[in-house]
């Protein structure tokens, strides 16, 4: 076979190299930015869960309070 061909499968065989970097390192930022969204979601989770809780509290002693009245 050519020169030419082994130089151009020589060039493409690096652009997939490259290619593969470039899917490796998105993939990476992309498994960090999903590790940061679950734990803001379990966070807010727990947010809400002490909210609802809180506000569930209110309601009951407001009823308390009314049936004293």
């Amino acid at each position: 076979m050519s020169e030419h061909y082994f130089n151009a499968l020589e060039q493409k065989i690096d652009q997939l190299l490259n290619r593969l970097q470039q899917l490796e390192q998105e993939n990476h930022h992309l498994r960090e930015q999903e590790a940061k969204w679950r734990e803001e979601r379990a966070q807010l989770l727990q947010l809400h869960d002490q909210t609802r809780d809180r506000v569930e509290s209110m309601i009951a002693r407001l009823k308390a309070l009314e049936q004293q009245s």
